[in-house]
């Protein structure tokens, strides 16, 4: 049998709830068809997407690189059947926590303004390429190694690393903190869309207490509540203020590279507007910071 829209439909809702019969029940189709419409799938493709042998269904290595590839065909799909963008074709812009920094208003009034037919939307996607691999966006603002297949990336600037550690705890005394500073407590790190790994610590230090989130919001929530301290970037000092969190520069951290991503296969034609766009206003802005003052 030819696959169709509805077996990458029935495989992405498994794979979104881990289970037959909730996916099922999403779709509103009979367990059975939903079982029918996987076992078709495998078949065509010649490997195993889903490993049953467990009691929680989970994804084979095979089905979590095809998961990207389905979630990217359904969301183009979907995109060009939405009669609502017909008119205007929206450029979508990821990021996954801190967009472009100071730079971002910059670029959505320089780009409203000279390019006011292609709307620009900015999108905050708790993922660690901001949807771009899954089809959610068009391009994506990411920080960090990006070893995604299939993505084509452009470094518009650098950034320094800072602490953000809790506004009435001893570590906010500091002026500037070290990596081993942070260590003194439970480190946050947020393992679905962060920058901050364990391997920012030489191997001898790391850090051996860890509280994981999944998002900025329950990061700085819990930095914020004393259960620990974590490591960002400046442009998050800027873009996520938060009145139970100090941020202070981390002096013996890399800097970490901000760059613009977007897939190989990329379908929108404004893209490499946005690229240059963005390059010139992070640019510029760095140009004017780096002048001297006159006196």
């Amino acid at each position: 049998m030819s696959i169709e829209l509805r077996h990458l439909r029935c495989f992405l809702a498994i794979a979104e709830e881990s289970s037959v019969t909730r996916a099922a029940a999403r779709l509103h189709l009979t367990q059975p068809a939903v079982s029918r419409s996987l076992a078709a799938l495998e078949k065509h493709l010649g490997t195993r997407l889903v490993d049953r042998s467990t009691h929680h269904l989970a994804l084979t290595a095979e089905g979590l690189v095809f998961r990207d590839k389905a979630a990217a065909a359904v969301a183009a799909f979907d995109e060009a059947l939405d009669a609502t963008r017909l008119r205007h074709w929206p450029l979508r812009l990821g990021h996954a926590w801190s967009a472009l920094g100071p730079y971002t208003t910059p670029l959505l009034r320089r780009w409203h303004r000279e390019h006011p037919d292609t709307p620009l939307e900015l999108l905050r996607i708790d993922d660690r390429t901001a949807g771009l691999a899954r089809g959610e966006v068009d391009a994506a603002v990411l920080r960090g190694p990006v070893d995604t297949p299939g993505l084509i990336t452009e470094l518009l600037f650098t950034e320094p690393r800072v602490a953000a550690v809790t506004s009435d705890g001893p570590l906010a005394a500091r002026a500037s903190l070290t990596l081993a500073d942070l260590t003194t407590g439970p480190v946050i790190l947020n393992t679905v869309s962060g920058l901050t790994t364990l391997d920012l610590w030489p191997a001898e230090s790391r850090p051996t207490r860890v509280l994981t989130v999944a998002n900025t919001d329950d990061w700085l929530t819990a930095i914020a509540a004393g259960r620990g301290a974590g490591a960002s970037v400046a442009s998050t000092a800027e873009m996520h203020p938060h009145p139970g969190v100090s941020y202070r520069p981390l002096s013996d951290a890399p800097p970490v590279a901000v760059v613009l991503a977007w897939r190989e296969s990329a379908a929108h034609p404004a893209i490499p507007q946005l690229a240059a766009l963005a390059r010139e206003v992070a640019t510029a802005a760095s140009s004017r910071s780096s002048m001297p003052e006159r006196e």
